[in-house]
């Protein structure tokens, strides 16, 4: 089920109409209801990562504490948003004493940076169910461009009579380029801890009651 549907135009035989007009948006009225503002759910959600150590396999880990919003526009995809505020102390890869150096100056310097952030700056529909939002993610003092790709799993209202909505998603990044550069090199080549970081996401967002 896609947020947004393009409007058919009429078979007319005419060659000479402009093609902007068959890419005119039309909001289903179903969908279009879901416009507003959502707040992402802790407890249903989180927010992950995958990178791959000595050079044969993956850690996993995620943050477990974090808070974000979304404003979801039927009408217009690109008028919706997203933000989200992650406590980089709250990492946890299912290791101690990891999880500590992780939270080290080595690494995410957790004392000194405590939180990780990202501000959406553009939305776009790709295809169908497929979305892409892009906006500036903040680690370590250093912000720096980051584009999601995301599938929307549709809405649902659950047995407390809140409305959901679901995304997952997914990018990847350089963590050298916002400063993590901590690395052993291996004694059979290659390094212990890969550059290259992919970020998962799977999200479900509550809708706010209307203001009064």
């Amino acid at each position: 089920m896609a947020l947004f549907h393009r409007k058919r135009t009429a078979d007319t035989g005419d060659t000479t109409a402009p093609a902007a007009s068959a890419a005119v948006l039309d909001a289903d009225p179903a969908l279009a209801a879901l416009t507003g503002d959502y707040t992402i759910d802790p407890a249903h959600s989180s927010i992950g990562f995958t990178v791959r150590h000595a050079m044969v396999t993956n850690v996993r880990g995620a943050f477990g504490e974090y808070e974000g919003a979304l404003h979801l526009d039927g009408a217009d995809p690109s008028r919706s948003t997203a933000s989200l505020d992650v406590t980089i102390a709250s990492i946890d890869t299912g290791i101690a004493d990891r999880d500590g150096h992780l939270r080290s100056a080595d690494f995410f310097d957790a004392e000194s940076f405590p939180l990780m952030t990202f501000r959406s700056t553009a939305a776009e529909q790709v295809s169908g169910d497929r979305y892409r939002i892009t906006g500036d993610l903040t680690l370590r003092d250093v912000t720096k461009p980051l584009t999601i790709d995301l599938e929307f799993h549709g809405s649902a209202t659950d047995v407390y009579g809140a409305e959901r909505v679901g995304f997952e998603g997914s990018a990847e990044i350089l963590r050298s380029d916002w400063g993590l550069t901590w690395n052993a090199a291996l004694e059979t080549g290659g390094v212990m801890v890969s550059d290259k970081v992919k970020l998962i996401f799977d999200i479900s967002a509550v809708k706010s009651a209307p203001q009064a």
